[in-house]
């Protein structure tokens, strides 16, 4: 069962490649020209039968994978999002390969369109790649369209390729949060330090207030003097609590040791650290202030 996800564009349907979409994908493949920037011969029934092969045993990340492109109901081209065989590190690469007898009515742009949203909206990728044959001017074409940045030349899949990349937008992130606290010294002293060791920067500070920017978001404290109450409530309706990404397990563990030294208070620690499930490896902790921050593990180091 593939892992990539059915993906809808206004045209296209894109979804997980299966065994019975061997011959539609021979076919497309069956004309010599969509091998002009392989090191292999597609045409070759052979040799397309083991890159179909390839394909379906795919078993890298949920979410990534092996695409079949259909227009109109019909298999068009396939498409991949998944860790390079190439590039250092296994980063998320990019391919698109459509019939040739469907092209210039921009359906391969829009397969490619629709997957790097997918990598950045979907999953959170940080970054996309894609290797293109240095004479393939179609293909760069494409991607600069797309927004890709050339970012140099090295010899991949047997031949000199450009190596882009394209990199998420601040659309539609958040911009800021602000936080009305009853005392800025004391909400600073245990904000400050958590939000420290995650990577955020002192960002402004001006009179009863002070933000951290981490990226494009930047977080307030304030004590406002509009303030109508004199203490913060969580279980009422409002702001219940923010989470933050961990880059590790080891790094959660780390900071809640810490945490009660610069005023947090682990919660639910009877159920730490799977709280919230037991795929879901995270620490939720309170300030004096009543403020709950969670804490979530990226990754199972």
């Amino acid at each position: 069962m593939s892992s990539a996800p059915e993906i809808k564009t206004e045209r296209l349907g894109l979804r997980g490649i299966e065994r019975s979409d061997t011959e539609a994908v021979l076919r497309v493949f069956a004309d010599p020209e969509m091998s002009r920037f392989f090191a292999a011969d597609f045409s070759d029934r052979a040799q397309a039968l083991e890159m179909v092969e390839r394909r379906l045993a795919y078993a890298g990340p949920a979410g990534m994978g092996h695409w079949v492109v259909e227009f109109d109901g019909v298999v068009v081209g396939v498409a991949h999002l998944r860790p390079s065989e190439e590039l250092p590190g296994g980063v998320p690469e990019i391919g698109y390969y459509l019939d040739r007898a469907y092209g210039g009515q921009g359906l391969a742009t829009e397969a490619a369109a629709a997957l790097v949203d997918h990598a950045f909206t979907v999953l959170g990728l940080p970054a996309v790649w894609a290797l293109i044959h240095e004479s393939n001017v179609a293909s760069l074409n494409l991607v600069r369209r797309l927004g890709f940045l050339d970012v140099g030349s090295g010899v991949h899949y047997g031949d000199t390729h450009r190596v882009t990349v394209a990199l998420p937008s601040a659309h539609g992130k958040p911009h800021h949060l602000e936080l009305w606290v009853a005392d800025i010294t004391r909400a600073e002293a245990s904000f400050g330090w958590l939000l420290g060791e995650l990577g955020w920067q002192e960002y402004q500070r001006f009179s009863g207030g002070v933000s951290w920017k981490l990226g494009v978001t930047y977080l307030v404290l304030e004590q406002s003097p509009a303030l109508t109450g004199v203490g913060y409530e969580r279980t009422l309706p409002g702001l219940n609590h923010l989470a933050l990404h961990v880059d590790t397990r080891a790094r959660v563990d780390s900071l809640v040791a810490a945490a009660q030294l610069h005023g947090w208070q682990p919660m639910f620690v009877d159920r730490y650290p799977f709280a919230g499930g037991e795929s879901h490896y995270a620490a939720y902790l309170e300030n004096e202030d009543g403020f709950e921050i969670e804490l979530v593990a990226l990754d199972h180091r």
